[in-house]
């Protein structure tokens, strides 16, 4: 597969977006397809290549979202299809619950030996990132035998009930869906730019840590928790970042009170962060570990759970899934984690990323409306704010500036209340990256002339 000539002149509007084509495509989905499909913005696209997505109407777009944080590896990468072309031709299904085929104990063998932890572990597969929550919740409760789960406010791990459950980041996820799943407990989560305790890392003594010991001695009795759940870096939230020592004193209570530790990798593993697995910057080994996203290389819908062997000890038929596994799905996340290794791309997130954090600082530095710049490897934000006093959220801002972006052919991301996500694909090159936050920053500074 060779490179198309659409690619080589980079990102261009030719036709204002949404264009022709894309207004008819719009127009055709609302007549037949869920309104509960949130639909950040009216792009139609027909293909795509590395970092780029061309639409309908023949604007070419430079892709900073990784399809919303799936293609860690880019668009129609030449090894993976071939990969998945080559599976497809031999075999496409075969019951992995109910039968055995080389592909799936091939991947199970490569998360086992990538994940956190030198002991012996165990894979479950299923269809998404939701599936991978929802079977580390059943896992959980079966393995303690306690009904109780620890979640975080801001966190995002899914649509399905278990999943919605645990997640606290808009009331719409709950709204007429009552009664949820019970024996959740939400707890505050470290935000420092918006500390819910009013204090400041160093100085706040990890007062969300003493709320939590103080919360189990009046409500929750520590003995009914099963697990502990949290996203190492919360993604849907706006790429919120723990302080240093956070995670090790979570472990220390989940130690202490023979909790589960689940990390959901679902947005930040597979080197996302700089590391293959972000929880890997606190030190800390979870028991249980979510993936989905970038497993897939967006061919075929997939997502795991890894656990400690003598974790995942359910007994045949606790819980499965027709699909989970399926052939070609395993055969495109076996050749993406190949390349993840082969092509150092971990190592290459953490330096590209460092190159865009400390030009984003600047632009911080220098901008009256950028309220804060975090992020860890290719996963980056920026808090919009209306006044950098008052933090007030800057969300017709925030809306502005990825209006602006998508003018000049540049994809990011919204999330939390009013911030800017940029997640391109690892294999950017360093090019691409600075003319990325070129276009970004063009974007920003349009705003504040009319702000």
């Amino acid at each position: 597969m060779s490179r198309p000539s659409w690619v080589k002149g980079g990102p261009r509007v030719i036709k204002k977006i949404p264009g022709p084509k894309a207004k008819e495509l719009v127009a055709r989905d609302e007549r037949v397809m869920s309104p509960s499909y949130t639909r950040a913005e009216p792009i139609a696209a027909e293909e795509g290549w590395g970092c780029y997505v061309r639409d309908l109407d023949g604007n070419v777009l430079l892709d900073l979202s990784s399809g919303m944080f799936v293609l860690n590896y880019g668009y129609s990468h030449p090894r993976i299809i071939r990969a998945v072309v080559r599976q497809a031709k031999k075999l496409t299904h075969f019951a992995g619950t109910d039968f055995y085929y080389p592909a799936q104990v091939e991947l199970a063998e490569r998360l086992v030996r990538i994940t956190p932890g030198d002991f012996p572990k165990r894979v479950y597969f299923g269809n998404s990132g939701a599936e991978a929550v929802e079977a580390a919740f059943k896992c959980a409760r079966w393995h303690t035998r306690r009904p109780r789960m620890l979640a975080f406010t801001g966190a995002f791990h899914g649509r399905t009930f278990g999943a919605m459950s645990l997640s606290s980041t808009n009331v719409l996820h709950h709204r007429y869906f009552s009664p949820l799943v019970p024996g959740v407990t939400h707890l505050p989560y470290p935000y420092c730019y918006r500390c819910p305790f009013g204090q400041s890392y160093p100085g706040c003594g990890f007062l969300c840590v003493e709320f939590i010991k103080d919360y189990l001695k009046k409500v929750v009795p520590p003995e009914e928790v099963a697990a502990v759940i949290a996203e190492p870096i919360q993604g849907n939230s706006g790429y919120i970042i723990p302080p240093p020592g956070y995670f090790q004193l979570i472990k220390e209570l989940c130690d202490e009170h023979g909790w589960l530790f689940i990390v959901d990798e679902v947005q930040t593993g597979l080197g996302r962060s700089g590391k293959m697995f972000a929880i890997e910057h606190w030190g800390v080994v979870p028991d249980i570990v979510c993936v989905a996203k970038a497993l897939s290389c967006g061919i075929a819908p997939i997502g795991a759970i890894i656990a400690k062997a003598e974790v995942m000890d359910w007994e045949p038929g606790a819980h499965a899934s027709t699909f989970g596994g399926n052939l070609v799905a395993c055969a495109a996340a076996i050749e993406g984690l190949k390349i993840l290794e082969e092509e150092n791309l971990v190592k290459r997130a953490a330096e590209l990323g460092e190159m865009a954090l400390k030009r984003l600082r600047e632009l911080e530095e220098n901008s009256r409306i950028v309220g804060e710049v975090r992020g860890m490897g290719l996963m980056l934000a920026v808090e919009i704010v209306k006044d950098k006093r008052t933090k007030v959220h800057g969300v017709k801002e925030r809306d502005m500036i990825v209006g602006e972006a998508l003018n000049r052919g540049l994809i990011v991301f919204r999330g939390g209340n009013a911030s800017i996500r940029i997640a391109p694909p690892l294999i950017i090159s360093r090019r691409e990256l600075d003319l990325g936050l070129d276009l970004f920053e063009e974007s920003l500074r349009e705003v504040e002339k009319k702000c």
